[in-house]
């Protein structure tokens, strides 16, 4: 497989975790395998609690308005991400988080607004930084790790002011950009961590170690390390997408995001062909605060294909 096939996968695997996820959104551990005991059987995109059958969420939504500034102005305009978010949350979607909410709604600049989230709350280290993160990993794949890294810290930035949401997106940029060149990102997550901010390496290398389980997790899985951590656990203890994302939705809590992360490294893994068309067919991706626009797998390809073929900065 080449770059572009990888980040077909990438995308449209982290889109279907999405979806598949939705709507078993904080309910128990195996609720997925409960409802669907056998795979490849079929029937997984059936919708529920709200949401349609193949609908993605706020996840998806906003990576796409992420991918589309990119795209538009041929990199990071962050004020131009920030709009994008605050036209999105005004346009009434069905799904948004609490910190994501109120970070956009208060009215501040671009540069402040999460930053005095963070200083009246204490508490911002949620995963909405990383459910969006997938086309931007693909977009500075190829600039190396320092640069995808970066651009990571400074997107997650926007709406999460602690810096353990912008290392754990950073981490979540190189994982993608290992695997998007082809090799194996578990096997080189001692590179990635080395990159890591020292003050948040040590919490991440332990949820990221090959002895760690979901089980173990001291947070909620709406949390950026366990989301971070369960996605690891469940590429690097199953052999296919399909595997991968089903460990993952067993988990239960946030499964939106966590099989949206799971989806997106597993798809860069396994190409887009390893993703079943069931789970594709239906898809789509109503997307507020774009007049009313929704996305279908046909989109989904081209802005993969968009995100790999403008020049490296390198």
């Amino acid at each position: 497989m080449n770059l572009t096939q990888r980040a077909v996968g990438a995308i449209v695997g982290s889109a279907v975790g999405d979806a598949l996820g939705a709507p078993f959104e904080f309910g128990p551990p195996g609720a997925f395998s409960a409802r669907f005991p056998l795979p490849s059987a079929g029937g997984e995109m059936s919708g529920g609690g709200g949401w349609d059958a193949g609908e993605a969420t706020d996840d998806t939504q906003m990576a796409v308005h992420i991918a589309e500034s990119l795209l538009e102005h041929g990199g990071l305009n962050l004020p131009d991400i920030f709009t994008r978010f605050q036209r999105w949350a005004a346009d009434d979607p069905k799904d948004i988080g609490l910190q994501t909410e109120d970070v956009l709604t208060r009215g501040l600049p671009w540069d402040q607004a999460a930053t005095a989230h963070y200083r009246s709350s204490h508490r911002a280290a949620g995963n909405g930084a990383l459910m969006r993160a997938t086309p931007s990993a693909v977009y500075f794949a190829r600039d190396g790790r320092q640069a995808t890294m970066d651009a990571a810290r400074h997107i997650a930035a926007l709406t999460h002011g602690d810096p353990a949401a912008w290392e754990g997106t950073a981490i979540f940029h190189d994982l993608m950009r290992t695997a998007l060149n082809g090799a194996d990102p578990v096997d080189q997550l001692s590179q990635t961590l080395a990159a890591v901010h020292p003050d948040h390496r040590q919490r991440y290398a332990t949820v990221l170690a090959t002895d760690w389980h979901p089980d173990h997790a001291t947070e909620f899985n709406g949390s950026v390390w366990p989301c971070l951590g369960s996605a690891v656990w469940a590429l690097r203890t199953t052999r296919s997408y399909e595997d991968a994302v089903r460990v993952a939705l067993d988990l239960g809590g946030d499964t939106d995001t966590v099989a949206a992360v799971t989806g997106g490294l597993a798809g860069a893994v396994y190409g887009p062909t390893a993703i079943p068309t069931r789970w594709t067919d239906p898809l789509h991706i109503p997307l507020p605060g774009s007049g009313g626009r929704i996305l279908r797998l046909p989109h989904l390809l081209d802005l993969a294909r968009d995100l790999t073929e403008r020049p490296s900065t390198n």
